[in-house]
């Protein structure tokens, strides 16, 4: 990552009227260049996050990224860096993206909860197609097509895209911090929010389009409200304890709700009977086995015996006996 070695001034113009004036011309810049792709000697991931901390602990006051990750998802080194930035009192504004260059819904680190995303508009205050996205996280629009601005090499230049937008909210932010010097983060986010021009057709905010509505500077300055005591665009303490589970403590057990109910004991068992031999007929075999049987076949054979008498007397009374001499 390389670093700018020392402060440079925001755009002031010249001492005859020419070059540019910027949106905060007294601010001081800190920037900071990251590097994309397979070139880049440190992760993407890691030069963000050290990057927000070099600005936090440089004395920034409003930090920008114009860049997005077209995910919604981010790298988990990133909640303490923004956290960091969150607990010394930092604005962080963030570009929402470009359709134009394959963003079609807002990504990382738009998606985070406590930054102030930017969407854009064109020149009549409509949501620009190209140059911009859209998504629920949208916080204030900006203008986002035909900007001009000076490029590194000191040459005008023109572009489009919420990287353009989402810096005039930050010098926004700037001009408010510098009006009123103790004024928390939270109520210079707030501010620019709740003091937004409302888009003509838009009844709910924040819309996903234009989220609270179009930027309104002069407004956002010098507007009368009460402080506010939480971020209104989220609390990424509270986001990290529920979905990281950072800080989750173990679950309580659980209490019966109802006394338990005792059941009466069984009665013991009866005492093992003394071991026999297996050819000896026991107290049980008696009961159950020999004694039925004998019952059952005594009173067989007495009946079949009657019957064969029986049967005998019938055969000697008709045989035919032989004469008399």
């Amino acid at each position: 990552m390389s670093r700018a070695p020392g402060r440079r001034t925001a755009g002031r113009g010249a001492a005859d009227g020419t070059g540019m004036i910027g949106v905060a011309p007294e601010a001081d810049l800190l920037s900071i260049s990251v590097g994309f792709g397979a070139a880049a000697a440190v992760p993407f991931s890691e030069q963000v996050a050290k990057g927000m901390r070099w600005a936090v602990d440089h004395g920034a006051d409003v930090i920008n990224l114009s860049f997005t990750t077209n995910t919604l998802d981010w790298d988990q080194s990133w909640d303490e860096a923004f956290l960091y930035a969150f607990e010394h009192d930092v604005v962080v504004v963030v570009a929402a993206g470009n359709r134009g260059s394959g963003t079609s819904i807002i990504g990382a680190p738009a998606t985070i909860p406590g930054v102030l995303t930017v969407g854009g508009v064109d020149q009549t205050g409509t949501a620009s197609v190209e140059a911009s996205t859209q998504g629920i996280t949208i916080g204030i629009s900006a203008p986002s097509e035909g900007l001009l601005g000076v490029s590194a090499d000191g040459k005008l230049a023109s572009w489009s895209g919420t990287s353009g937008a989402a810096p005039i909210v930050a010098g926004i932010a700037a001009l408010i911090r510098s009006a009123h010097p103790d004024l928390p983060a939270i109520d210079v986010i707030n501010r620019i929010i709740k003091t937004a021009i409302p888009v003509p057709g838009v009844t709910a905010v924040p819309d996903p389009l234009y989220g609270y509505g179009l930027v309104d500077a002069a407004a956002a300055i010098s507007a009368d409200l009460p402080a506010v005591d939480e971020n209104p665009m989220g609390d990424l303490a509270e986001w990290i304890r529920l979905y990281r589970r950072a800080d989750s403590q173990p679950e309580p057990e659980p209490q019966p709700s109802v006394a338990p109910v005792r059941i009466p004991p069984l009665p013991d068992a009866d005492a093992p009977s003394e071991p026999g031999s297996p050819l000896l007929p026991s107290a049980e075999s008696l009961r159950y086995g020999t004694l039925p049987l004998i019952a059952l076949t005594v009173p067989g054979i007495l009946v079949a015996l009657g019957v064969t008498a029986a049967a005998r007397r019938i055969r000697s009374a008709r045989a035919p006996r032989p004469p008399h001499p």
